[in-house]
């Protein structure tokens, strides 16, 4: 089995392509699902995030918004709270895996792929990108979010141009719907002919 990782900056349209791929019979493991579940209403991890982030969590899980305050701009802590969740959400990646296993190729949806250096252990790279005209408009539309803000996460991803470089396959959302999803076609087309699925 091959097995791909979809990665792409804040605001690139890479939930869409997940979704895309999805609809053409890909398996995709979305890492960000993953962690929603993980902090949710009764999620495994809500003991060890409030032990460490005392008043962070309640009945319906994490408080993003306190927990993000607790993390954003503070590295140490930031850390910290990546020591309890990654091992987590890899535990459910290899449960995804094996679960797949008789599939010709899988994706995981890893919005930081680059930045946790998961792409060494991949058969090949999707990035997903648009222009940052594009992005900045998609991501500032967004509930709660600023200027400010938005520079503080595109500060701390892989810039556009280096994830492009380092790409195999690159999914262009800046045109319409349609054109995306061509593109996903061919896409999959393309790894299925590679994989003789």
């Amino acid at each position: 089995m091959k097995v791909y990782g979809l990665t792409g900056s804040i605001g690139m349209g890479k939930s869409a392509v997940a979704a895309m791929l999805r609809r053409e019979g890909v398996p995709v493991f979305d890492a960000d699902a993953q962690v929603h579940i993980l902090q949710g209403p009764g999620g495994a991890l809500l003991p060890a995030i409030e032990a460490r982030f005392p008043g962070t969590t309640g009945p319906r899980g994490v408080d993003r918004a306190k927990l993000g305050a607790a993390v954003f701009g503070h590295p140490q802590e930031r850390r910290a709270l990546e020591a309890i969740v990654h091992p987590a959400v890899q535990a459910a990646r290899r449960l995804f895996l094996r679960r797949h296993r008789s599939r010709k190729f899988v994706v995981l949806d890893i919005p930081l792929l680059f930045e946790t250096h998961g792409h060494r252990r991949l058969d090949g790279v999707i990035v997903v990108t648009a222009p940052a005209w594009k992005q900045r408009k998609r991501v500032l539309a967004r509930p709660g979010m600023t200027a400010t803000k938005f520079r503080q996460i595109v500060h701390l991803q892989t810039p556009d141009a280096q994830k492009r470089r380092r790409a195999d396959h690159i999914i262009r959302t800046g045109a319409t719907f349609t054109d995306t999803r061509a593109q996903v076609r061919r896409l999959v087309a393309c790894l299925g002919a590679q994989t003789g699925r």
